[in-house]
């Protein structure tokens, strides 16, 4: 395993001869570097510290390589030969040939970081290739939605349509036609299996209590009042479309008021029946 030096000496090295070019790094670290050459690098490592200021913290890189940003490159290049100095005690590199071992490293490193961009690129591409795909797909079921949302709507404006056709022609002469509201006992639409139960009421005391339903003005909707023996007390506005919804998802029962419970199925028919004269 390589020492920690020679890591740090071999990231010294790849910022000098990218800015002062040689045969050899014996030849580069010997030749003073011109002033165009350590003006390019200040250049380089100021858009670098602007870089790692906008870095998230955790990918930030460490003291010592930010303290290294700030020398210069004949500074670095001491840095290099102190470096140089240690690893050739360790027997790591051979100044005899000109540190090869250590140049064939940090080019093995580069052609690794060249492949690992060229990943790095490629599943980025991917990536973008899927957000758009889903982005596609999430406008298309949106497009679907608001589709269905029109159809069932037209749907509900045929079928009131037809039920008031269907229900008093004869009104609509000289008349202005008159919205029908239904009402029954408590006890009535217990025996068509529509209401399961009121809770911390009795089945005998059904017959005290009436359940009016009234269209509105907004097709679908419909207002349902509860009174108790003659007073009123309690109004619920009823959703033809979550009624659909709650059937097509497969639950049989609802709550009105927060108290009664129905049946979904048979209270669909029921106002299928009664509005909609099907």
């Amino acid at each position: 395993m390589l020492p920690p030096s020679c890591f740090s000496t071999k990231r010294l090295i790849v910022d000098v001869i990218r800015f002062q070019p040689g045969e050899t790094l014996t030849e580069i670290l010997e030749t003073p570097a011109t002033s165009e050459q350590e003006a390019e690098h200040q250049r380089a490592m100021q858009r670098r510290a602007i870089r790692d200021a906008k870095t998230p913290d955790k990918m930030k890189k460490s003291k010592s390589v930010k303290e290294d940003s700030n020398l210069t490159l004949q500074e670095k290049k001491e840095k290099i030969q102190t470096g140089l100095k240690k690893l050739t005690e360790l027997g790591t590199v051979d100044p005899k040939n000109k540190y090869q071992e250590l140049i064939n490293d940090i080019a093995r490193d580069i052609r690794n970081q060249r492949r690992y961009r060229q990943r790095r690129k490629a599943e980025l591409v991917k990536l973008q290739q899927t957000y758009a795909a889903l982005n596609s797909k999430a406008t298309f079921y949106g497009e679907q939605v608001d589709y269905y949302k029109s159809y069932i709507k037209t749907c509900l404006d045929n079928l009131a349509s037809k039920g008031k056709v269907s229900k008093k022609p004869r009104e609509m002469k000289g008349k202005k036609s008159k919205k029908i509201s239904l009402k029954y006992t408590a006890a009535r639409l217990h025996e068509k299996g529509v209401l399961l139960e009121i809770e911390d009421l009795q089945v005998n005391q059904f017959k005290n209590v009436i359940f009016e339903i009234s269209p509105t003005e907004e097709v679908g909707d419909f207002e349902v009042k509860a009174k108790f023996m003659g007073v009123q007390m309690e109004t619920f506005m009823l959703h033809y479309q979550d009624l659909l919804q709650l059937q097509y998802e497969g639950v049989a029962v609802m709550k009105l008021f927060d108290r009664a419970k129905v049946n979904v199925n048979l209270l669909i028919f029921l106002l299928n029946k009664k509005f909609y004269g099907k």
